[in-house]
C-alpha cells in the first residue's frame, strides 16, 4: 500500500459520521430490515456510486491535461464520465492512445487523483448500508470500476469496505464502458451468471454495459440527471432511496 492509501484510511472514522439528517434516518430504517430473499450477485461501480470524486477527478484531469496542452472543459468530463483513461484519451487526442499516453498523461492523472481525493473520502449516502445489507443477506458483490487497481483498492481500503466484497475487478486495461467486458468479468469472479447480476451505475456507459452484458442496473443520480439515466432498470436520486420492493420487481 502506498502513502496515499494509508492517508485514505486514516480519515475513515471522520467520515463514517459525516452524514445529513436524511441518510441518517434512511440508515436506521433499513438496517432494521431483514435479509433480502433473493438470490443474485451485486456489481458496484466506484467512482459516483460508492463515493463521490467527481470533482477530485475533473480537477486531476485538468492538472494533467493542461501540463500536455490538451484543451479540457466541463462538458468533455461529463461526456467521458465513467470511460477508462484509454477510451478518454483515444477521444481527447481524436486518436487511439498509445500505452505511452495512458501511462503518462493517465498515470499523472491519477497520481493527481489519489493525492486530492484523500481529503473528501466519504461513502455517498445509502452506499454504506446497501453493502452492508447485501452482504447481510448472503449475496456476493464485486466493485466493477473502469478506475486503475490502485485506485480502487485506495478508495475501498479508505473506506474500510473490503470485507464486504469478493472481488475488486479493474477495467482499465480492458476494452472501457460501454462494452460489458468489466461487469462480465466481474460476474465470473463471483460466480454468477450475468442474468442474476445486478448492477449499480451513475454513467451512461455503465448502464450501457450493463444492458449490453444482459444484467439489471439501478443508476443513481450523482453525476448526471434521471432523463440522462432513464435507461437504466430502476433510477433513483440516492441509494437511500432504494427499497427492497425496488429490487425484487427486477428478479
Amino acid at each position: 500500500m502506498d502513502d496515499q492509501c494509508e492517508n485514505c484510511q486514516s480519515r475513515t472514522s471522520d467520515a463514517h459520521s459525516i452524514f445529513d439528517a436524511h441518510s441518517i434516518i434512511n440508515r436506521q430504517r433499513k438496517l432494521r430490515m431483514p435479509a433480502l430473499d433473493l438470490n443474485i450477485g451485486v456489481l458496484w461501480d466506484m467512482d459516483g456510486v460508492i463515493v463521490d470524486s467527481g470533482e477530485a477527478h475533473y480537477i486531476s484531469w485538468q492538472k494533467s491535461l493542461s501540463r500536455f496542452g490538451i484543451s479540457f472543459n466541463r462538458r468533455l468530463f461529463d461526456e467521458t464520465f465513467g470511460m477508462n483513461n484509454r477510451g478518454i484519451l483515444s477521444l481527447l487526442l481524436e486518436r487511439d492512445a498509445t500505452d505511452e499516453d495512458v501511462d503518462r498523461i493517465g498515470g499523472l492523472k491519477e497520481e493527481l487523483f489519489r493525492r486530492d481525493v484523500q481529503h473528501d473520502l466519504v461513502p455517498l449516502p445509502g452506499a454504506r448500508e446497501w453493502i452492508e445489507r447485501f452482504s447481510k443477506s448472503g449475496f456476493p458483490q464485486a466493485v466493477a470500476s473502469s478506475a486503475p487497481q490502485q485506485n480502487i483498492d485506495c478508495i475501498i481500503e479508505g473506506l474500510e469496505l473490503n470485507d464486504y466484497f469478493q472481488a475488486l475487478v479493474s477495467g482499465a486495461a480492458l476494452s472501457g464502458k460501454p462494452d460489458p467486458a468489466t461487469f462480465l468479468l466481474a460476474a465470473k469472479h463471483l460466480g454468477v451468471a450475468p442474468m442474476d447480476c445486478l448492477v449499480i451505475e451513475d454513467a451512461r456507459v455503465g448502464i450501457e454495459a450493463a444492458k449490453r452484458g444482459g444484467m439489471k442496473c439501478v443508476a443513481v443520480c450523482t453525476t448526471h440527471s434521471r432523463e440522462e439515466l432513464a435507461d437504466a432498470d430502476i433510477v433513483v436520486e440516492r441509494l437511500s432511496d432504494l427499497t427492497p420492493e425496488d429490487l425484487k420487481r427486477l428478479f
